[in-house]
């Protein structure tokens, strides 16, 4: 076997085993991608009605896709942690546990017994990994927290929408998706500092948090001007023309994100060259400043062609351009559903062959795999339980007539 043949047979996170205790999207979201590489992660649910996105739509065969898509490459467990053999056997999994992740409000853990101290006392090199709303401390710590409530507080929302608009969510639960990665990101860095001071850590990740993050030059621009930033359509508050543009048959994104490309947009796309000379736009923030007046003189040549045509010509001399792609479109992409594998294939056990969302994540050499579907509800505990921990059979029924599995 060559060293090739020995990487393609490695998976980057294949040595971690954890723990994942979250619910609905940001923190399964986490756990995904750690099994993505090759992580041993055990999703640990509720007796009975089990992750609350089970409960989500769309279904096939009475199975939720949406919880599916979000929990591919687990092993499924149900433990009732308000019970005490419950909680003995949790703490059983977090002696051979490297990583737990959960996304109750801050305390509850600690309510249940099951706390960042009491799980360090059982595994000092336990990774914990933490993720709410609000975090867990500050004067909002005890708060409730969804996507739409980090997108409001953190931000999001008041500088998304139409100039002159309302605060608008986005389309997609962009806090929960940047606090899974946030949560990640930390677990990750405690495992390298495990190795230099031989202990885990707590990691806390909020949601609200993570969406401010996000919000990057908004923040500096206030600073500088003490105005607040609006909300403005699809144009950029710091680079022009950087928006959507009308073509003969939709809308068309153009990007000139230095003078150079706007030069050679002027010159050698739109043939409008008086346009580099024009007071108005001569610089960066007077063309902020004026794009919509500049738009009207792009658009006017861009009103000529079709989305295709405008960005093949713009594509063609250098300047970044593209479609704005619906759903079916990018799952119908070459580039983005085929040669970037943004979609895979899987087999569930209940919904049959169905599609999940592929990683974009790519480690060249050892790249994400979905190894399995996700788990039915406690479709493991046998298995768990008596490979991991050593349960007998009859044991392990005996916690199921008990409630506590």
């Amino acid at each position: 076997m060559d060293m090739k043949e020995k990487v393609e047979n490695v998976q980057a996170l294949q040595n971690l085993t954890v723990l994942d205790l979250t619910r609905v999207v940001a923190g399964p979201y986490a756990g995904s991608i750690l099994g993505d590489f090759g992580a041993h992660v055990i999703k640990i649910e509720m007796p009975g009605n089990g992750d609350d996105a089970r409960g989500y739509g769309p279904y096939e065969n009475g199975e939720s896709m949406y919880y599916a898509n979000l929990n591919r490459n687990k092993k499924g467990i149900t433990l009732n942690l308000k019970t005490e053999e419950g909680k003995r056997i949790l703490l059983e999994l977090v002696k051979k546990a490297d990583i737990l992740l959960e996304n109750y409000r801050p305390g509850v853990m600690d309510k249940l017994g099951v706390g960042y101290e009491v799980l360090h006392e059982v595994n000092p090199r336990l990774i914990y990994g933490a993720l709410s709303g609000f975090g867990s401390y500050g004067p909002y710590a005890q708060r409730p927290g969804y996507d739409i409530i980090s997108q409001a507080m953190g931000g999001l929302m008041s500088v998304t929408g139409e100039k002159g608009g309302q605060p608008t969510r986005c389309g997609n639960a962009m806090g929960d998706i940047l606090g899974g990665m946030n949560l990640v990101i930390g677990v990750l860095m405690a495992v390298n500092a495990r190795y230099i001071t031989g202990e885990g850590q707590r990691i806390d990740v909020s949601l609200v948090d993570s969406v401010v993050a996000s919000l990057e030059n908004a923040y500096i621009r206030y600073f500088k001007s003490q105005e607040l930033p609006v909300r403005n359509g699809n144009a950029y508050a710091s680079i022009a023309p950087y928006d959507t543009y009308h073509a003969k048959d939709g809308m068309v994104v153009i990007a000139c994100g230095n003078q150079k490309l706007y030069e050679k947009f002027c010159n050698e796309v739109i043939h409008m060259p008086w346009m580099i000379t024009d007071e108005r736009f001569l610089t960066v923030p007077l063309r902020v400043q004026n794009n919509e007046i500049q738009k009207q003189y792009i658009e006017e040549w861009s009103m000529q062609y079709t989305v295709d045509e405008v960005v093949e010509m713009t594509l063609f001399k250098g300047i970044p351009a593209g479609p704005i792609y619906n759903v079916k479109q990018i799952t119908e992409d070459p580039h983005i559903a085929e040669a970037r594998e943004m979609f895979i294939e899987v087999e569930h056990p209940v919904i049959g062959t169905m599609k999940v969302n592929g990683n974009p994540i790519k480690l060249m050499d050892m790249m994400p795999r979905i190894n399995c579907p996700a788990p039915t509800l406690g479709q493991d505990n046998e298995e768990i339980l008596e490979d991991m921990l050593g349960y007998s059979s009859q044991e392990v029924e005996t916690l199921k007539a008990n409630k506590v599995i």
